[in-house]
């Protein structure tokens, strides 16, 4: 096993890594080194193909098939240089304020983390969908909620110079996503900090992390890791994990630490999800512009549910469909006239949601549908699909009617449909957004993993700085959450480092 030093190491370079790294690089300029551990590879520009299964199987865990334990959810998070930044739309929301009062964390304030939001939403040029690129399955979402006077809101994302290729999930070909594979990272880089990718960290030891890095496959995407491939023991003085809410609490696990963190892996909730899809009598724009424009979340705190635009290319969109042969069939040849939805259920953690590992040290994800989140995927979906017929739609797909095909003339009946709604875990293809929990905050380790600032309680070099850090659901997309947390976390090490480094 090979040996090398280091003085910080960030383990993950999406939200919180490239933020961390970002934000202590100036260090580099004092003689300390600092290193990104990333576990997926960094692609050149011109590899953004965005062909679906060749992206999928390049940018996400698993090639974006990482199942619950019981195999009734997917999993989707990123895997690659920017982490979940480079495949996911780029919607940028401040955390609610409701959220954060009931968090209740010691020493974190709902002003702290605007402030710090906000310096990240400006640095990635974070704005609202220019007009042109509003697409015709956003304006249709648009319309129907307002004829049913629903409070509909667009969405502020960090894109600059988008060309509208509606290929956001699968890598930006055009380099107009500002995640931070395209800003913070290249920054940090420029100061000094290193970028190791196809490195996978394997432990956390007393002030050391043993890691394996791997050859890029024959035939591959991306460039090969800048260190030779095997195995490494870093010697380090801070450790920043930020792997995401599935792999920093198993790596914490297969590090041994659960003995003393009892609330490692617990909390760990999401947006279960899935999709609806509506056909109209003529084609509609969906395919190109930005995929996710508008959003409503006016019921989030009744029905716990949020909707959201979006667009997805066929085979996901084949996947996410519930039922097999004539009519998933055609609703799948109307392709081009297809307006779809995206609900999402607002989920709180729960003793039984939790990250585990197996024998072999691998994640597992245990999650249990409870009955406020089936209730509230079943109100989306009615909600959905009365908006998709004030929109003109002709029919709809609703993967929990016992009859998926629901046609326009039947509209008037969605609510009698609904009541006879049936949720089977497994049956209803289900995919869950925003993975959060599992090292949460909070006083001490009786009740959480770190404290307000990331520090794992009673390991003052370690340091998490990803959306594990959640102590329950935000109810929206986290991505700039995640970075105003990371800001805090880099703020206490800078201030420390005296004595840290």
């Amino acid at each position: 096993m090979k040996r090398l030093a280091y003085d910080i190491v960030i383990v993950g370079s999406g939200a919180g890594g490239g933020a961390v790294a970002q934000e202590l690089s100036p260090f580099c300029h004092q003689g300390v080194r600092i290193a990104v551990l990333e576990k997926g590879p960094r692609l050149r520009d011109d590899e953004f193909t965005g062909r679906e299964l060749e992206m999928a199987a390049t940018l996400y865990e698993d090639g974006g098939g990482f199942l619950t334990a019981d195999g009734t959810m997917t999993l989707a998070f990123g895997s690659t240089y920017g982490g979940s930044t480079a495949v996911y739309t780029g919607t940028s929301m401040l955390p609610p304020e409701r959220i954060i009062r009931h968090w209740n964390v010691p020493g974190l304030t709902h002003d702290d983390l605007i402030c710090r939001a906000r310096k990240f939403m400006a640095e990635n040029n974070v704005h609202l969908v220019e007009n042109h690129l509003i697409n015709q399955n956003n304006r249709l979402f648009a319309e129907g909620c307002w004829k049913l006077g629903y409070d509909v809101q667009q969405f502020p994302v960090n894109i600059k110079g988008c060309r509208g290729s509606s290929l956001c999930n699968l890598g930006c070909p055009n380099q107009a996503k500002q995640g931070t594979d395209r800003v913070q990272l290249p920054r940090a880089e420029q100061n000094g900090v290193e970028v190791i990718t196809r490195c996978e960290v394997l432990t956390v030891g007393e002030k050391n992390v043993t890691v394996r890095v791997t050859e890029k496959p024959a035939g591959g995407k991306g460039e090969p890791s800048t260190w030779e491939p095997g195995d490494y023991r870093i010697d380090v003085k801070v450790v920043v994990l930020c792997a995401g809410a599935v792999n920093t609490p198993a790596l914490l696990l297969r590090s041994g630490m659960g003995r003393r963190l009892p609330r490692l892996g617990h909390g760990f909730t999401a947006h279960p999800a899935f999709i609806m899809v509506a056909e109209h009598a003529t084609p509609i724009t969906n395919f190109v512009g930005h995929p996710k424009s508008f959003y409503l979340d006016q019921f989030t705190e009744s029905d716990r549910f949020l909707l959201e635009t979006c667009m997805y290319f066929p085979f996901i969109t084949a996947k996410s469909m519930a039922g097999f042969g004539q009519p998933h069939s055609a609703f799948m040849r109307a392709f081009p006239r297809l307006q779809m939805i995206l609900v999402l259920a607002c989920d709180e953690a729960n003793a039984h949601n939790r990250v585990t590992i197996d024998a072999n040290g691998r994640p597992v994800v245990h999650y249990r549908f409870m009955p406020e989140a089936i209730r509230g995927l079943i109100r989306g979906a009615v909600t959905s699909a009365k908006i998709f017929f004030a929109a003109g739609a002709v029919r709809v797909h609703m993967p929990v009617a016992r009859n998926t095909t629901i046609e326009a003339a039947d509209a008037a009946l969605l609510e009698e449909i609904a009541a006879a709604a049936e949720f089977k875990p497994g049956k209803v293809p289900v995919s869950a957004a925003h993975l959060q929990g599992g090292c949460g905050m909070g006083s001490g380790p009786d009740d959480s993993v770190t404290d307000s600032f990331g520090r794992v309680h009673g390991t003052p070099w370690l340091f998490v700085a990803d959306a594990s850090l959640f102590p329950n659901s935000l109810e929206i997309n986290p991505y700039i959450t995640i970075m105003a947390l990371a800001d805090r976390a880099a703020q206490r090490i800078r201030e420390e480092a005296p004595a840290l480094l």
